[in-house]
């Protein structure tokens, strides 16, 4: 329990002082956005379709320095429609749902590009590859532990690796390997592979300490 606590608490000040270190640039960003008639719904959107071009389009092309700085970036934005949401009076529960969803897809889309790379430009060994799809994997069931678990009434929050930290390892990974480090991007997704299925272990046993963890539920629509 002290370990998962620890996670959690470190997990909640990456959040927050990563949080208040951008304010003053995202702030001013999101007032003008919102003056300008833009939604947070939009922003989200289009935030999401740039990410998804970087990765899909940069990394495939050995451009890993440049799309690492942009990733970076556009990962960086994506703090902007929280806030446009937050000044405008507050999020609506399919903003969240939007803003999560599209978190999924980014996620799919780098790891899926990585992947790519891994193939068709360096050569990889088949095990590098199966390590990437197996990170792109766990990056998808890490976040929907917490959110189905959340669904059920648990509060699931923590973990060694959360979204901000497998950005960071994989965005450092590609920066390496774009300037000449060998392997470095390799590496980057071996130590997401075994910080993941920790964290996969951590969120189920969050959950399974719950104080809600066996209260029942109602079963699906439909069945008997």
């Amino acid at each position: 329990m002290a370990q998962s606590a620890m996670a959690q608490m470190g997990a909640a000040m990456l959040s927050v002082h990563g949080r208040e270190s951008a304010a003053d640039i995202v702030n001013p960003v999101a007032r003008g956005l919102l003056k300008a008639g833009v939604t947070p719904n939009v922003t989200t959107l289009v935030g999401t379709a740039a990410t998804i071009l970087v990765s899909v389009v940069l990394i495939p092309m050995d451009f890993l320095v440049l799309a690492a700085v942009l990733s970076a970036f556009f990962a960086a934005f994506d703090m902007v429609d929280g806030t446009m949401a937050r000044l405008s009076g507050g999020g609506t529960a399919f903003g969240a749902t939007l803003d999560a969803s599209c978190d999924r897809i980014t996620d799919g889309a780098l790891f899926g590009a990585i992947a790519v790379w891994f193939v068709y430009v360096d050569g990889a060994s088949p095990i590098t590859v199966a390590v990437t799809l197996a990170v792109l994997v766990l990056s998808q069931v890490i976040s929907y532990i917490k959110a189905r678990g959340e669904a059920g009434g648990l509060t699931i929050n923590g973990g060694l690796i959360e979204r901000p930290e497998r950005l960071i390892v994989a965005f450092i990974g590609l920066a390496l390997e774009g300037v000449g480090v060998g392997h470095s991007l390799a590496a980057a997704m071996w130590l997401l592979l075994a910080g993941s299925l920790i964290t996969v272990v951590q969120r189920f046993l969050l959950a399974a300490r719950d104080e809600r963890a066996h209260d029942r539920i109602a079963p699906p629509t439909g069945v008997a």
